[in-house]
């Protein structure tokens, strides 16, 4: 049997790469769009696998196989763009991860698999642990085959898609919550939590707590480009 596993973020790369050889089938691993339609010509896959995927997936695909995502919220709640950092917004420390059938309308269709996931850490540290736990996920439904669920809309609540704007460091109020913005914007690929002042640019990654009242982090200041 020929699964695809598309993805284009390095920690979600590497993970499947580790995973590979106890992943029952014959998985093709795919980066970009113009190699998953490639790939799907040449295989007819049983199913297409996308953990964080940042490419549009074409409609013909979702209609015509089982695509399954991976979204870090207990769905219907939190379907949206932009989940890690809404999330923890709004001061969660446990969430779900859940395996769902792709389908028209973002992160609405049926259930194959729910896990809890911790949101500890940086946001590349919360990555590379929800993909592990993907991984688990899609040996689950590789090897049982399930009928996903549909979901209800009983605790229904969509995210709001966050800009680079988002990340400037202004509504804070304690320590705690200025930790949280910088901790969750810490990814390869991701605008840092930022202050502007003075002409400059301040540019924050690699925070923790010193002494439990005071951030240690690395700061890369830069000067701001004047029109």
């Amino acid at each position: 049997m020929d699964y695809i596993y598309a993805s284009n973020r390095p920690w979600a790369i590497n993970t499947f790469l580790e995973a590979r050889s106890y992943l029952m089938g014959n998985w093709l691993l795919v980066t970009n769009t113009n190699d998953l339609l490639r790939a799907v010509d040449a295989t007819k896959p049983k199913y297409i696998f996308f953990p964080h995927w940042s490419e549009l997936v074409p409609a013909e695909l979702t209609q015509t196989y089982d695509c399954v995502c991976f979204h870090m919220t207990d769905v219907p709640y939190g379907r949206g763009g932009s989940p890690l950092q809404n999330l923890i917004k709004r001061g969660v420390r446990v969430t779900k991860l859940t395996a769902l059938k792709m389908e028209e309308k973002m992160d609405a269709g049926p259930v194959y698999k729910k896990d809890e996931l911790n949101l500890a850490g940086s946001a590349e540290e919360i990555f590379i642990r929800m993909t592990k736990l993907a991984i688990t996920q899609i040996q689950y439904i590789v090897e049982n085959d399930p009928k996903p669920i549909s979901q209800s809309n009983e605790k229904y609540e969509s995210f709001k898609r966050r800009s680079p704007a988002d990340s400037e460091i202004k509504d804070e109020h304690s320590i705690e919550e200025l930790f949280d913005q910088i901790r969750m914007l810490d990814a390869t690929g991701y605008p840092r939590a930022f202050l502007n002042k003075n002409g400059f640019n301040f540019e924050f990654s690699n925070a923790s707590f010193s002494d439990g009242d005071a951030i240690d982090a690395h700061v890369k200041i830069t000067k701001l480009k004047t029109e």
